[in-house]
């Protein structure tokens, strides 16, 4: 068969992978925004809490050698490149490298679900400016589409919640509370996106095949001024709501992240489970979808789906499944959204 792609390239945030690497991981984040230096040294000190290290690179290593075994078994054998947006290997330098190898056209898959300014059109606009740096023998890059509503990504995020689920004593398991929790982001850039929308409906979704009724979508680390409308409730307040209310059992299940970013191990593993732990409040946490067998497979199946137009695009809900190309106006931030990822 005579595929019209001959590579595929994930691409992804990155993070720092010492504390060396921290400080300029960092500046490379937040060039060209209006970011206090007091924020960016408050940041700083939630990676060094745990070495300088974030674990979204070497989750991005285990995804891509699950991915690669994957496609040597059930095909299409395709190369996989690996780029980030802020730290190495950065995109720029690696379609250098696929420019090096002779790579003409090429599938993208970002590491992000939804559809939103900062987890997709800059993610394309990273592509754009990465191929600009490479000049004319640079890669025609083509975006996979956003997979929230894949049955392959729902159904993998519905494992990680039910395997957190069963720690919770069985006689509190029904009453237990569930909150999903996404990246929070201004108002100003969710009016002029689906990012919201998407979230819930794959909360929905989740916990629809995990059968439960009582769920909640809350925002974990917004990072703009106080003055600033952002997503929420946020995370903090609603396990006080939650226990002032009666509950005893909550679990946090982070479908807005596809692995364990420095957001889920700070703001989920350590503020969360302290506030848990200091109300008495029982707290589990779901795993992101890392490299679920589930969710390797939905990466290859939306990769065969750009290769062979008669192949199913999958979807669940009833949004159908979302468009290969995005609109030119769609995702456009305004100039006072900015978002300070760790």
């Amino acid at each position: 068969m005579n595929l019209p792609y001959d590579a595929l390239l994930v691409v992804s945030f990155g993070g720092p992978e010492g504390m060396a690497d921290v400080m300029p991981f960092l500046e490379n984040v937040l060039r060209g925004r209006n970011v206090p230096a007091e924020r960016m040294r408050d940041v700083a000190k939630h990676y060094e809490m745990f070495d300088g290290v974030s674990p979204i690179n070497e989750q991005n290593r285990r995804l891509i050698a699950a991915l690669q075994e994957d496609l040597a078994v059930n095909g299409p054998r395709l190369p996989i490149y690996w780029g980030n947006r802020n730290w190495h290997p950065l995109l720029a330098d690696t379609l250098k490298q696929m420019a090096a190898d002779g790579i003409k056209n090429a599938l993208a898959f970002v590491t992000s679900a939804y559809s939103s300014y900062s987890s997709c059109r800059q993610y394309l606009e990273n592509i754009a400016e990465a191929q600009d740096h490479v000049g004319s023998s640079a890669p025609q890059i083509d975006k996979l589409r956003a997979f929230y509503n894949h049955p392959l990504f729902i159904e993998s995020n519905v494992e990680c919640l039910q395997a957190a689920l069963d720690t919770i004593p069985e006689a509190r398991r029904d009453s237990t509370q569930i909150a999903f929790t996404a990246h929070s982001i201004p108002q100003s850039m969710a009016e002029n996106c689906q990012y919201e929308f998407q979230l819930q409906e794959t909360s929905r979704l989740v916990a629809s095949g995990a059968n439960r009724d009582s769920w909640r979508l809350v925002y974990q680390s917004r990072s703009g001024p106080p003055t600033q409308p952002w997503l929420g409730p946020d995370i903090l307040d609603h396990l006080k709501e939650l226990k002032r209310s009666g509950a005893t059992d909550v679990v946090i299940a982070p479908i807005g992240f596809v692995s364990d970013h420095m957001e889920v191990i700070y703001d989920l593993d350590y503020e969360a489970r302290q506030l848990c732990d200091e109300t008495g409040l029982n707290m589990a946490r779901a795993s992101t979808v890392g490299t679920h067998p589930l969710f390797v497979r939905m990466i290859r199946e939306l990769v065969l789906e750009r290769i062979d137009p008669d192949a199913p695009r999958r979807f669940l809900g009833t949004q159908g499944a979302s468009h290969d190309v995005c609109p030119a106006d769609s995702c456009l931030p305004r100039s006072e959204s900015v978002t300070v990822k760790r």
